[in-house]
């Protein structure tokens, strides 16, 4: 019993870091590389990265760190490209959480279902705007800053005006985002 408790735990903590969709996946990653490279520069350095890690509370050794990231960096650059934080994204998610299909089924309402757990911190199948702030804060986005502006976000796709998001809510405003293609 409590090994499936464990299991249960890992799963849904694995699930914030795994990004399904492909497409989805493709504009997600650049968000986040985007996110970490603070000086707008184009390459993520190690720096960038510890710090960005440490912000969502993610220690991680510095030399650790460094000797894995310096594998990914092309020679005469400075940092990680796009395409090679792309590279180490795919051999963590295949190393730490056994690549494609190990969570979930890999359909669009599992990668929703996923979506939503990231949001859903306290499990009770309902985003509240504290929660969403406290997501938005560890992505360093400004919109975090007031609550009353995570409160009109809310609002925006609360059909139901009972004050949160449910998953049915959550799906029908991922189904509206239009996705690049690439």
């Amino acid at each position: 019993m409590e090994f499936n408790n464990e299991k249960k735990k890992l799963s849904r903590q694995s699930s914030s870091f795994r990004l399904r969709s492909p497409s989805l996946n493709a504009l997600r990653l650049h968000r986040v590389f985007d996110l970490f490279d603070k000086n707008n520069d184009g390459f993520i350095t190690v720096e960038e990265l510890s710090q960005a890690l440490s912000r969502l509370g993610l220690e991680a050794d510095f030399s650790d760190l460094k000797s894995t990231v310096d594998s990914f960096i092309k020679p005469d650059k400075t940092g990680l490209r796009f395409d090679d934080f792309a590279a180490l994204h795919k051999t963590l998610d295949e190393s730490f959480f056994g690549g494609e299909g190990s969570c979930c089924d890999g359909s669009p309402e599992s990668d929703l279902e996923e979506a939503f757990n990231v949001f859903d911190e306290d499990g009770d199948g309902f985003i509240s705007a504290v929660e969403l702030q406290k997501v938005l804060k560890k992505l360093g986005l400004p919109e975090a800053g007031e609550i009353e502006q995570v409160k009109k976000m809310i609002v925006s796709v609360d059909r139901n005006h009972d004050g949160r998001v449910d998953f049915f809510e959550f799906k029908n405003m991922m189904q509206t985002v239009v996705v690049p293609s690439s």
